[in-house]
């Protein structure tokens, strides 16, 4: 896995409807409630609603875990390095956007 690949995949077409809850989220992804979060602390994902009982998130954030998932696991970077590494891939696809491709 490279960085080009992740930011190969087309985040744009993710449907923007709130549709996963944090208990949700978490079984799809397999993953535990305080990591998820940590990545909402970090900003990586933004929830809807204020309460925890009451986020719900978007097809871009489950796509976002998965990416961080991806991160540490085959590169072992850290939360603080997969939020920035995100930061830089949606500053990529913004550029490649701009510029047509």
């Amino acid at each position: 896995m490279t960085i080009h690949d992740l930011t190969r995949v087309p985040v744009d077409n993710l449907d923007e409807t709130p549709v996963l809850t944090l208990g949700e989220l978490c079984r799809t992804c397999t993953v535990h409630a305080e990591w998820v979060i940590e990545l909402v602390d970090e900003g990586v994902i933004v929830p809807d609603g204020r309460r925890r009982e009451q986020w719900r998130f978007y097809g871009a954030s489950l796509h976002r875990v998965r990416v961080v998932q991806r991160l540490q696991r085959d590169l072992g970077v850290n939360l603080a390095g997969a939020a920035l590494a995100l930061e830089l891939m949606d500053e990529v696809a913004r550029l490649r956007r701009r510029a047509g491709e």
